[in-house]
Formats: structure tokens, sequence, C-alpha cells
């Protein structure tokens, strides 16, 4: 707001001429007076009057101008206080205009945000099904590979345990055939070979045992080449017919063997090989 300017009492030099004209209307009205004849008559006394009167008027008019003066300026003062006033209202309202605006605009992208980030945990909940669903099928797949695989190790390791215990049944026979030979050198020969096979298969677990004449018979371990049910519980072994084996310590078949001497001479063959129990 501009400074407020000065009221014309504030400048005397102002004043003069009002001064200067009301002394000149009162020395003309004591002209008037002092020159008339005494009584004065009517008219003389009008234009006196009229004079002092002029002379009054001259004197205070320069104070109501500038109380009028005052006034004015005193409503401008206020005019300009309220347009200012508005003027800051109206910033005000700008700024309000304008926050309000940035506030919509970052509601706006809250909620485009808030619906991106709903879309993504709805898209990351669907691939972690997804994901689940292939990682359960690949499992199972898996699984089911590694089944048939365990099924088909299985197998083959129970082929190559018949075939090799055929073989050491084999053996066993032949070393049993040279000890009834009574050929002293074929017999040692035929231990030899026989103790060689039998270490091999000791190393993949395949032990075999046989029980001595005159041990006692146990019926876990020793089983009858006649199929006996009746066994005395002090009975002894007369002869191994074919060897047991067990295979990583457990029983895979018991040992055949003879409690009564034979009424004629067995023939001497391999028994067949019973089929190992699954590991």
């Amino acid at each position: 707001m501009t400074d407020r300017p000065e009221t014309r009492l504030a400048r005397w030099p102002s004043l003069l001429p009002f001064l200067i004209g009301a002394a000149v209307l009162d020395y003309f009205a004591w002209w008037v007076v002092d020159k008339s004849e005494h009584p004065i008559n009517i008219w003389m006394a009008v234009l006196t009057l009229v004079a002092v009167g002029g002379a009054a008027w001259v004197s205070i008019m320069p104070f109501l101008t500038d109380a009028e003066n005052a006034m004015k300026l005193e409503e401008l003062d206020k005019l300009q206080s309220a347009a200012s006033q508005i003027q800051n209202l109206e910033k005000i309202a700008n700024q309000v205009t304008i926050a309000t605006t940035q506030w919509q605009n970052v509601q706006e992208h809250n909620t485009k945000a808030i619906e991106a980030a709903k879309q993504v945990s709805e898209e990351m909940t669907q691939e972690a099904l997804r994901f689940g669903e292939f990682m359960q099928k690949a499992n199972d797949s898996e699984k089911a590979t590694l089944r048939l695989e365990v099924e088909k190790l299985k197998r083959g390791e129970t082929d190559w345990l018949q075939v090799l215990v055929r073989v050491l049944d084999h053996v066993y026979a032949l070393h049993r055939a040279a000890r009834h030979s009574g050929q002293q050198n074929l017999i040692d020969q035929l231990a030899h070979f026989q103790n060689a096979c039998r270490d091999a298969a000791r190393r993949i677990g395949l032990v075999s045992f046989a029980p001595a004449a005159g041990d006692s018979f146990e019926p876990g371990q020793h089983q009858t080449a006649d199929g006996r049910k009746d066994i005395p519980e002090d009975a002894k072994i007369f002869e191994t017919v074919a060897t047991g084996y067990t295979f990583q310590g457990q029983m895979l078949r018991p040992a055949l063997v003879m409690i009564d001497a034979p009424k004629a001479p067995l023939p001497v063959a391999a028994p067949e090989a019973d089929a190992p129990a699954e590991q």
C-alpha cells in the first residue's frame, strides 16, 4: 500500500492565499464601515456582512477541504487494505486450488499404485500356484522315475544275486564231489578256487557259510535237504549239502544239511538256488 500524502494543513505555504483573501475581505468590510455615513444604511450593512462572511468562508474553506480530503484518503486506505486482503484471499484460494489439484493427482497416483500392486500380487500368487503345481508334477515325475529305477536296480540285484549264488553253489558242489573222490590234490585245488570265489563275493556283501559235521542244528540258519519237520532239539548235522548265504547282514538262504546218514549214496549235484529276498 502507498504512503498516505500529507494534508493541506501540513503545507502552510498553500494556506497563505486563503489567509490573504480573508484579510482582504475583512479589510474591505472595515473600509466599507469606515467610509460609510453613519448610521449605516441597509445596503452597506449587507455588503459588510457579505464581506465578513466571505472572509470567514475563505478562512475555514482549506480546513473543510483538508477534512474532506482526509476522509477520502482514509476511505481510500480502507479500500486499498480491503483490496490487498482480497488479493491475499485470491492468492490463498489459488494456493488451495493448486493444493487440492495436487492432492487429487497424488490420490489418483496412489490409487493407480494400489491397483498395480494388487495386480502384481495377484500375478505373483498365480505364478506361485503355477510354480507349485509344476514343482509338484516334477516331484511326482521324479519320484516315479526314481521308483522305477529303484525297482530296476532291485530286479537287477536279485538277478545277479541269483546268478552269483548259483555259481557258488556249483563251486561248492565241485568241492564236495572232490572230497567224496578222495583225491587230495583235486580237493586242495578246488578248495583254493572256492575260497577265491567266496572272497570275491564277500566284497559285495554276499557271505556264504557252511556248518561243520557234528554242529548243532539251528532252525533259523539250517534247513534239512529232505524237508523234515520233526527234528529233535539235540539233532546234530551229519553233512552240509549246500552252503547258506547272507547278503549285507541279512539272511538270504539257510544252509541245506542232513542230520542223518543216508542209506544210499546221494548223487553229487548242485542244488537249485532260492530267489534272494528283496533288500
